[in-house]
């Protein structure tokens, strides 16, 4: 019962919680380096994991081969999209061409699913995704600032979206029955390895500390860490990913919300209608059906 209800909130939790990191990462990289900035957040999460996972004596994998599998997601959805995210945002690229950017995600993960996969997308999915998208455009479409962004961190943001797409389809398909304690350690342990490395060798690592700084690294970590990602994790394996993706499209409305509440960031008559247009393009994906064994 408890279970039942958990999974029913867990969507709306997610967004909420999914949707902060952008208010995060705006008070945070000021202050440090994006590669710095995340590696900070990877140690941090990774040692509460693992303690976590030790404390609850919780199932570490039983081959080598699901290892693998697991770290490879950790590598696709915590050390390139992850990166990708803040490296586009220090260069400058606004908030808003970001979350645009990865609101396409749906669009390729139904593209994925349904022409490799072979899973059944039904039509009232497919105008789901189109509705989603044309929302999430009148959101945004006031602040996108195309003239003030550079091609190379568009660019960045695109790999990320490839990233954070295939991440999701392949830990529905290969990592589902993972343990959400050992799982999340690993891929947070790949993800922090490689970051580290590349945050050595290209940055100065200089963080000014502060409250400001300190704040923001802490709900990273605990919000959006522990948090968001938990519970992307719990609904990939409780639900279809198509399902699952599409629940980004509402990021960046909930985002410009939680602007305005924060940064007096003033949201339009078009955008306060796109949000209504991207819920109903949510809800027509979420309840369509979809071929559950290709997933």
């Amino acid at each position: 019962m408890l279970v039942n209800s958990f999974t029913k909130a867990a969507p709306a939790l997610f967004v909420l919680l999914w949707s902060s990191a952008f208010i995060g990462a705006k008070f945070g990289l000021p202050f440090a380096e994006p590669l710095t900035f995340i590696f900070l957040r990877f140690v941090f999460v990774a040692a509460i994991f693992l303690f976590l996972s030790l404390l609850f004596r919780a199932n570490w994998p039983g081959t080598w081969m699901q290892f693998t599998h697991i770290a490879f997601v950790g590598l696709l959805m915590h050390a390139f999209y992850l990166n990708c995210t803040f490296i586009a945002l220090d260069y400058g690229v606004p908030i808003s061409l970001a979350a645009l950017i990865y609101g396409l995600q749906p669009i390729l993960t139904l593209f994925i699913v349904s022409f490799l996969l072979h899973s059944n997308i039904s039509s009232a999915q497919w105008a789901g995704v189109f509705l989603g998208f044309l929302g999430l455009f009148f959101v945004l479409y006031d602040k996108l600032g195309f003239n003030e962004t550079k091609l190379i961190p568009v660019l960045i943001l695109v790999f990320g979206l490839f990233c954070i797409t295939i991440g999701t389809i392949y830990q529905r398909k290969f990592c589902s029955a993972m343990s959400l304690l050992t799982g999340n350690f690993i891929q947070v342990f790949v993800g922090g390895v490689v970051t580290g490395i590349a945050a050595f060798y290209f940055e100065s690592m200089i963080v000014k500390w502060n409250i400001s700084f300190i704040g923001a690294l802490i709900w990273m970590i605990l919000i959006v860490s522990l948090g968001a990602h938990t519970l992307l994790l719990f609904m990939l394996q409780q639900n279809q990913v198509a399902k699952v993706s599409s629940l980004l499209y509402l990021t960046p409305p909930t985002a410009s919300v939680m602007a305005y509440f924060m940064f007096d960031e003033m949201l339009s008559a078009l955008a306060i209608a796109g949000v209504g247009v991207t819920v109903i393009g949510v809800a027509l994906i979420m309840h369509g059906p979809t071929n559950k064994q290709a997933l």
